[in-house]
């Protein structure tokens, strides 16, 4: 029986170029990249031109790219670290995100801080205007997932990030369904933190990637050794 698969939003087979260029990671070139000597080097390198990719595809900076275990952690580290470095007590984000956004949010909700969730229209647009109605002095980011991953509805971010940064207001976007599909550039559209995952786009599942502008400054989750 030949086997059709209709759940690419959901996650994708890793394309075999991908499978080639990681074996090696796993045998020959195991370094660790935060090691002085020749095999650590060598992963480093790799890790950096990795990070060049992924920032060049997005009008970023090399080094506005933290690498993640996945999307999930990517959105926990956005909303909760905004929320740790600014000091603020207020997210304004959507009823239509992924659930790792929502569910950031009701636990910082049981933390004190207060949450608007914005509604969207029948087509499952945000409007723009109601989230700049919701912007207060105690808001420290807006959170509006890109491509909505149930409906495809893909949100003007462009017009919701002008008015963030007009207010001072950090602005997230999720783009894990968006990624590679329709184009997205940090700097046109005024975006300070960006949820990338690979395992949608063909890659291997446990790698994310969080974009974070220059100048934006959020708490880390975790603890440990060199920025990776």
């Amino acid at each position: 029986m030949k086997k059709i698969y209709l759940d690419n939003a959901a996650t994708t087979p890793v394309d075999s170029r991908v499978v080639k260029e990681m074996l090696p990671f796993f045998t020959e070139k195991y370094g660790n990249a935060s090691s002085q000597h020749t095999l650590g080097q060598e992963a480093k390198r790799a890790l950096e031109q990795s990070r060049d990719v992924i920032a060049g595809s997005i009008g970023a900076k090399s080094d506005e790219i933290i690498f993640t275990s996945c999307g999930t952690e990517a959105n926990n580290l956005a909303i909760k670290g905004a929320i740790w470095a600014t000091g603020k007590k207020h997210i304004i984000t959507t009823k239509i995100e992924h659930d790792c956004i929502l569910n950031s949010c009701k636990w910082l909700e049981k933390q004190g801080i207060r949450v608007t969730y914005l509604s969207v229209d029948s087509e499952g647009f945000v409007n723009p205007k109601e989230a700049e109605k919701a912007i207060t002095s105690e808001t420290a980011i807006v959170s509006v997932i890109h491509a909505n991953n149930e409906i495809g509805t893909i949100q003007d971010i462009e017009a919701i990030g002008k008015i963030c940064r007009a207010h001072g207001v950090y602005f997230h976007t999720d783009a894990c369904q968006s990624y590679t599909k329709v184009p997205i550039n940090v700097k046109k559209q005024f975006l300070d933190l960006v949820t990338l995952n690979a395992h949608k786009i063909h890659g291997p599942k446990g790698v994310g990637a969080l974009f974070v502008r220059e100048g934006i400054q959020i708490t880390p989750l975790l603890h440990g050794g060199e920025k990776d």
